[in-house]
């Protein structure tokens, strides 16, 4: 996707980009809807979530700078197990993205259905009972729009926007934190027992994980691996600027948790519980209570920059995911047409930005939203550690810009910590995110049967630990604890213990099921591009 008008992107402009897409929503409603899930105890839901998500970015640094290509998590497992899991990977990731923009334009909506003002009670229409309402719907439409209109002329564009929005998103959460805790700190809010700490057990705390936003808030990392060849220095400055914004974003995203929960008043926690607090705002309702007017309009203000910074870098994002998916050869080749100008693929942009409008006509809510991401996210990068392994063993000679040396041991386990988040999720959403994962197999078999079906039977085989996974995944989501809306027929904890066992199986069975595809040799062409004498990083 290079051009002669395509500027590279440096470290401080990809951790800034990186950093637009991490801190959006996520801060504005995570910390409230991790508190009513699982009470003062939603601070380790937030460390969870970010070891969760570290563990699985960490098995990609190493493939990311093997293969820096814009897109790249598209086809990471293409290369190593062929056209089938390539599409299932690519599709479950590219619905996740397209579901990332429009949830950024809902939270920005939401917020400015709650403004206080007496000019702007015409807001308050645009959302009912956590839904969006038809006429909030169209204001959803024009920020998805202007979305897309900041990507479409050139990444130099981009970056300059990003760069300068992003300063100002860990701003605003900074000001929070001090003037809340300056205003109303109640660390009495943590308790004086295990049970005031956990009221609602430990099964919350993991659930709160998946539900309340906490992977979603996380998710963005993939930011960084998605604009590959763009990347300046992309060998060294993938696993930096993926590591820098990791850290960054949780050390603040845990800050604000604790913040969120000192902040709140006892006697509202007296009077109706954790479960009982209600906003529509969060930080800034709570700022009014405060009395900090001031903050609150800024937090109204912010409300429009962080989604809208997210939303910006996530049209580039996913536009490029789109592209490399249709290297796959199973979606319509025009998608992947590049602007000759500026390099950029405006054409899946468009695609992108229509898909995004139809799902927020379907899921209204913002933390339908984010299930509908954490979920289908997790299932695409249940592959990033598999193929990383699997390309030890079938490319041993491969170039190495970044080579890990604790992958033997962190893969299985980043694969188990995918696996026990997506069952968090709660069932129905686990089944619901894989049928619409499957509703993109028609295109995959008819482009198979325009071909003639020549690697058809060899990537099924390989493939098919995935098949087999997605509907244990299922069938162990019902049959699971009450807690996480099963039937109860294994109980917690002992869910938590066969889903281990189980996704270490997969994993084994996964890692041997590698074979050679054509895509194979696309990916040897690719990495002969990485420069040799830079084959000298480890982490």
């Amino acid at each position: 996707m290079d051009s002669k008008n395509t500027t590279k992107i440096n470290l401080f402009q990809l951790v800034m980009l990186a950093l637009g897409s991490l801190i959006g929503s996520g801060w504005l409603f995570g910390s409230w809807e991790a508190s009513r899930i699982a009470g003062p105890a939603s601070i380790i839901s937030w460390i969870i979530g970010g070891l969760v998500i570290g563990a699985v970015a960490y098995d990609y640094v190493e493939i990311g700078a093997m293969f820096p290509e814009a897109g790249g998590m598209s086809k990471y497992a293409q290369y190593s197990h062929g056209p089938l899991l390539g599409f299932i990977a690519a599709w479950a990731n590219w619905i996740s993205l397209i579901t990332l923009i429009p949830i950024e334009a809902v939270a920005a909506v939401q917020y400015m259905s709650t403004w206080p003002w007496s000019w702007a009670n015409w807001t308050h229409q645009f959302l009912k009972d956590g839904t969006i309402t038809n006429s909030g719907l169209l204001v959803v439409f024009g920020f998805i729009l202007i979305f897309t209109l900041l990507n479409y002329w050139s990444v130099r564009i981009l970056t300059r926007f990003t760069s300068l929005i992003s300063i100002f998103k860990i701003g605003v959460p900074t000001l929070t934190i001090v003037m809340l805790t300056i205003s109303g700190f109640h660390p009495q809010n943590y308790g004086q027992s295990w049970h005031d700490f956990m009221p609602y057990g430990t099964a919350s705390v993991f659930a709160a994980t998946s539900v309340a936003g906490i992977i979603f808030s996380f998710n963005a990392f993939q930011t960084v691996i998605n604009m590959g060849s763009e990347i300046k220095n992309s060998r060294k400055n993938i696993g930096r600027g993926i590591a820098i914004s990791l850290l960054i974003s949780g050390v603040l995203y845990i800050i604000l948790q604790s913040t969120f929960i000192t902040a709140i008043d006892p006697a509202m926690i007296a009077k109706s519980g954790w479960h009982g607090i209600q906003f529509n705002s969060p930080f800034a309702d709570l700022a009014i209570l405060l009395g900090i007017h001031w903050l609150s309009v800024l937090l109204y203000m912010d409300a429009f920059v962080s989604p809208f910074g997210t939303g910006v870098s996530f049209v580039a994002s996913t536009a490029r995911a789109l592209y490399a998916m249709e290297g796959n050869h199973h979606i319509p080749s025009f998608i992947g047409r590049i602007n000759i100008t500026y390099g950029i693929p405006r054409v899946a942009i468009i695609v992108d930005t229509i898909l995004s409008m139809v799902m927020v006509s379907i899921f209204r809510s913002w933390a339908v939203l984010a299930t509908v991401i954490c979920t289908s996210t997790l299932i695409a990068y249940l592959t990033g550690p598999v193929t990383a392994v699997s390309f030890r063993k079938m490319g041993p000679d491969f170039k190495r810009p970044v080579k890990l040396k604790h992958l033997g041991w962190m893969a299985p386990f980043s694969f188990v910590l995918a696996s026990l988040a997506t069952y968090w999720a709660m069932w129905p959403t686990t089944i619901e995110v894989i049928l619409i994962i499957i509703l993109g197999l028609p295109f995959y078999f008819y482009y198979e049967y325009k071909a003639g079906f020549v690697n058809t039977r060899k990537a099924f085989w390989s493939s098919l630990w995935m098949i087999v996974y997605l509907i244990f995944i299922s069938v162990i989501s019902y049959a699971g604890s009450h807690q996480f809306n099963g039937m109860n027929w294994i109980p917690y904890p002992v869910d938590f213990i066969v889903i281990i066992i189980a996704s270490l199986g997969f994993y084994y069975w996964g890692i041997h099921s590698w074979q050679i595809f054509p895509d194979y040799y696309q990916a040897k062409k690719l990495n002969e591009t990485v420069k040799p004498e830079e084959n000298d990083s480890t982490y």
